[in-house]
């Protein structure tokens, strides 16, 4: 698997924002295929910054419907990704 198809997005919610802020841990939504060793050097490829630890998650698919159709939406995957002291990512940075 190529480095550029490992991260799909980052995840900006409020607990997300929180974790990053506090704890210097960041979440991402990654490729269903990836590993933690991947995501490690996609991270520290893209961003240039040094990754101490890597937790990932399966995140089931919820189900939805709309009157009498029932359907599914697809489950993902999300890694954490948590950054060594004085690294951090700054995804709103205008250069």
């Amino acid at each position: 698997m190529q480095s550029h198809q490992i991260l799909l997005r980052p995840i900006m919610t409020e607990r997300a924002t929180e974790q990053a802020e506090r704890y210097n841990k960041y979440t991402f939504a990654v490729a269903s295929k990836a590993n933690k060793f991947q995501i490690r050097d996609a991270i520290e490829t893209f961003y240039g910054v040094n990754v101490s630890a890597v937790a990932t998650l399966n995140m089931p698919g919820k189900t939805k419907r709309k009157g009498a159709v029932q359907g599914r939406r697809p489950g993902w995957k999300k890694a954490v990704v948590t950054l060594r002291a004085g690294d951090a990512i700054d995804f709103f940075a205008t250069e």
